[in-house]
């Protein structure tokens, strides 16, 4: 398996130390936009299940409207061309360098998934991801792994039809979701309204202060 995050130092004699931390997402976008008008608009879309948990829901619409800012659609509640659905996931899991002897539940030796949380049909799962993310799990410490994923659906409006589609995928050792997630809804819009066809691995890096 891929490191899917990764953090390269790169050092420079007695200068200091500055870090670069690379987040690289798999994405597939599906497109019937041939192009966008200037100063296109949008309003967030909400499932019922969304709307349960308002505060995580605008965090969410906030990383994602940033991305849909830098390819040139703008919110706009009251007059929109288009709707944004949008849903993201977080789940925690064994990781693939772990000791596979070492675990042992229910179903044999070498499983163990934790129930996921994200928003989506799903609903909102978990105890959230900001700070030290998981808490109480069943693996050691030494061996956390979260898998992420993101989507995005446009419906152009008043039609209410599907134009476009995209999703991107992480995975990593990393509890860091609430900096991770935004880069990923940037990724997921690379290309846009004219995206590559097929899976394609998108690479973007977070800037990180000089040590």
């Amino acid at each position: 398996m891929k490191h899917v995050l990764a953090v390269l130092a790169l050092c420079t004699g007695l200068a200091g130390c500055a870090t670069r931390w690379v987040v690289d997402s798999d994405v597939r976008s599906f497109s019937s936009l041939g192009a966008v008008p200037a100063g296109a608009t949008y309003r967030f879309e909400r499932l019922p299940s969304q709307q349960a948990g308002e505060a995580q829901q605008q965090q969410l619409e906030a990383m994602a409207g940033a991305a849909l800012e830098r390819v040139g659609l703008r919110r706009d509640d009251a007059s929109p061309q288009y709707t944004a659905q949008i849903a993201a996931r977080v789940t925690a899991e064994l990781s693939p360098w772990a000791d596979p002897w070492y675990y042992h539940g229910a179903w044999g030796p070498g499983y163990y998934r934790m129930r996921p949380w994200g928003y989506g049909a799903g609903g909102w799962y978990g105890r959230g991801w900001h700070g030290g993310g998981w808490y109480g799990s069943a693996f050691p410490p030494a061996n956390p792994w979260y898998a992420r994923e993101v989507s995005i659906v446009l419906r152009e409006l008043p039609s209410n039809r599907v134009v476009y589609e995209t999703h991107a995928r992480n995975d990593g050792p990393y509890t860091a979701s609430g900096a991770v997630l935004p880069v990923m809804f940037q990724a997921a819009l690379q290309g846009f309204p004219n995206p590559p066809v097929g899976e394609r691995r998108v690479d973007i890096e977070i800037p990180t202060a000089k040590n």
